[in-house]
Parts: structure tokens; sequence; C-alpha cells
């Protein structure tokens, strides 16, 4: 899959790898369709933090998902 450009379906396989990776039981709120094209870039260097790591702190989960909020709300 090239992630390198936007759609829908790498935003959802981006939010679902996150997602697994980080354990989060519940993930609804975060839908492809609320991430425009001129955050991807944003989404991407968080998909690329997340799947490069093993292990997260919490206050690494916290940052991240606060992140993720960003993202869906831009």
């Amino acid at each position: 899959m090239d992630l390198k450009t936007w759609s829908e379906e790498n935003v959802e396989f981006m939010f679902e790898e996150i997602k697994k990776k980080l354990r989060m039981a519940t993930g609804g709120s975060i839908k492809a369709s609320n991430v425009k094209e001129e955050v991807y870039e944003d989404l991407k260097d968080l998909y690329d933090l997340v799947v490069s790591k093993d292990n997260f702190s919490i206050s690494e989960i916290d940052a991240i998902t606060s992140e993720l909020g960003k993202i869906r709300k831009a």
C-alpha cells in the first residue's frame, strides 16, 4: 500500500494500524471522512512514529491520542 498520497482508504488503514498498535478499544470517533487532505501529512508522521515503536508509555499514548484528536478536528 502506497501511503504517500491522501485517500480515504489510506487514512482508514493508518487509523486501524494505530488503534491496533496502541490497543485502543474504541476509535469510533476517528473516521477517514473526518480527515482533510491538508492534515494527511501529520497523520502519516504519527503513523510512522507509532509503527516504528514496540512499546509506549502512558504519557506517549496520551500524546498520540491527543494528536489524533487534533487531526480529526482539523
